[in-house]
């Protein structure tokens, strides 16, 4: 080998090593996160793709009102460099979680910016009913079932955006671009949405669902929720023989066809409802998207598939 070819060659060498030693962002791991529902992780992983590595702590088909954690979910949190929760009051279980993880600083709470829904201070009195029933009863705050209308997942998804661009400022324009394609597939769902409604004649348009999580959903689309089988935003509480009747009442009162139950939740009240009223009963998907290949794989099908129940149910 003469001289040129070996300079050559030396040079090509060094640009490889060179080369190799600046790696983009991209080369590196992603980032380690973790999302409290499979929805807000489904929404996190449109946004982050391929930069980031997404556990989900309640596994798929559990009721986020009810989930008990387990030591592993400390340590998942512990690992994490972002902690991505609904909020709004959704996720009762996480303030211990996060305190024991010494992880307050990276939490994000998605839903941050929506103006809640306010149910007031809804108390339900029942005689007989012991302090614990009582307060089981008492229902305080917003409702925190943002994402029934994909009109507020826009804002989770800028404030996904926001977050992930903080934490990785290298890559923020890989994060803005898949935010405003995600962007534009929620504007596209709610507009599918808006045209599939028009099937409900307007007197059918009430909502009986097994607790009130539809309401960002009925206020968006021109629905009315009628009530629920347990009355508030949690699946926690137990109805009163007061509040089924209360229920019953309501359902011959205004004609309603349908009650939507939760795929996570124990249906035999609505079934006992249902049944005294000659109604049918619906299973939806509300706090947990489906197993992958099912119908309810990612929040968009979650959305198409719930709003496809509602409408064969009502027209």
């Amino acid at each position: 080998m003469n001289i040129k070819h070996l300079i050559l060659s030396m040079l090509t060498i060094l640009f490889v090593l060179t080369a190799c030693a600046s790696p983009t962002r991209q080369s590196k791991a992603p980032l380690n996160v973790v999302a409290t529902t499979s929805i807000v992780g489904d929404v996190v992983r449109q946004v982050g793709g391929d930069l980031v590595n997404v556990n989900i702590l309640l596994p798929i088909g559990s009721d986020p009102h009810s989930y008990q954690p387990s030591p592993q979910d400390v340590a998942k949190i512990s690992e994490a460099t972002l902690v991505f929760a609904n909020g709004a009051g959704l996720e009762e279980f996480l303030q211990n979680l996060i305190e024991s993880a010494g992880a307050a600083n990276r939490l994000v709470n998605v839903s941050e910016g929506i103006e809640l829904k306010d149910f007031g201070a809804h108390e339900h009195e029942h005689e007989g009913e012991d302090e614990q029933e009582h307060e089981m009863h008492s229902h305080e705050g917003g409702d925190p079932h943002t994402w029934v209308d994909p009109n507020n997942v826009i804002i989770w998804v800028k404030n996904i955006e926001t977050k992930l661009s903080q934490i990785d400022s290298a890559n923020s324009a890989i994060y803005q671009t898949n935010a405003e394609n995600y962007i534009a597939q929620l504007k596209e769902l709610d507009a599918w949405i808006r045209e599939q409604v028009k099937a409900v004649p307007d007197e059918n348009r009430r909502l009986v669902t097994d607790h009130m999580v539809f309401g960002y959903f009925a206020e968006r689309y021109g629905f009315e929720q009628i009530g629920a089988v347990i009355p508030g935003y949690s699946t926690l509480a137990s109805p009163s023989a007061q509040d089924i009747a209360q229920i019953e009442d309501a359902i011959r009162e205004f004609g309603v066809k349908a009650i939507f139950v939760g795929k996570t939740v124990n249906p035999t009240i609505a079934q006992r409802i249902a049944e005294d009223t000659g109604i049918k009963l619906v299973f939806v998907y509300l706090g947990s998207l489906s197993e992958a290949g099912g119908p309810a794989a990612s929040y968009l099908d979650y959305m198409r598939y719930n709003v496809s129940e509602i409408v064969n149910a009502l027209k």
